[in-house]
């Protein structure tokens, strides 16, 4: 992981996965995730302004970068909740599974916490340079966002809208199902109109975004 950061950001300290089950209430289950999925989690860099001379805000005094390594090619977000739950800074991650990387962040002040995952091996250009912390995290978060123009909404409407997205499409998924699914032609018919309704706000949306 290269990120161009400068060395006084660059932490490199090892966090043993224990450290997290102090900070938090951990259940049985969930600490035999951290054993399954988890290899290691090393905390690599520290952006504040005594590392990369950027002011924090209010709202995001500091980012954090770990690396975590896993055991699968898999990403146990409840693990990530828990992490994040622990840490009161937004943290970017990057996970490792052999030859595979990838990317993830949480919306952390949000009613809703998302997270976000780039593609396995996609490479993004991260410009951490802002006029505070809080704009440099809002500009990781856009690299995440598929949009046909990423600085067509300020930041607030542009998480509304992607979070919109996300409710439309599980709704679509589920509508299919349900018309699938369905034995009686009459209801099938009330199920397809509702369906094509949400398809045509979710071709609405897009244009937006």
């Amino acid at each position: 992981m290269n990120l161009e950061l400068p060395q006084k950001a660059e932490v490199n300290k090892f966090i043993p996965k224990s450290k997290f089950f102090t900070k938090t209430t951990v259940n049985t289950k969930t600490k035999q995730d951290f054993a399954d999925y988890i290899q290691k989690i090393i905390w690599r860099y520290k952006l504040s302004k005594d590392t990369i001379n950027i002011l924090g805000t209010n709202n995001v005094e500091e980012i954090q970068i770990f690396e975590i390594e896993l055991k699968s090619k898999i990403i146990p977000k409840n693990i990530l909740q828990i992490i994040d739950k622990a840490i009161p800074y937004p943290i970017l991650y990057f996970f490792i599974y052999k030859n595979f990387s990838c990317f993830g962040i949480m919306i952390k002040d949000n009613d809703n916490p998302k997270y976000y995952f780039s593609d396995w091996n996609e490479s993004i250009a991260f410009d951490f340079n802002g006029k505070n912390l809080e704009q440099v995290y809002q500009k990781i978060i856009r690299l995440f966002i598929k949009t046909q123009n990423k600085n067509s909404h300020d930041f607030e409407t542009l998480i509304e809208l992607d979070i919109k997205r996300d409710k439309l499409e599980k709704d679509i998924s589920i509508l299919e199902k349900r018309v699938k699914n369905e034995k009686q032609f009459k209801k099938q018919v009330e199920i397809n109109k509702e369906l094509k309704a949400k398809v045509r706000e979710l071709e609405d949306l897009k244009k937006e975004l």
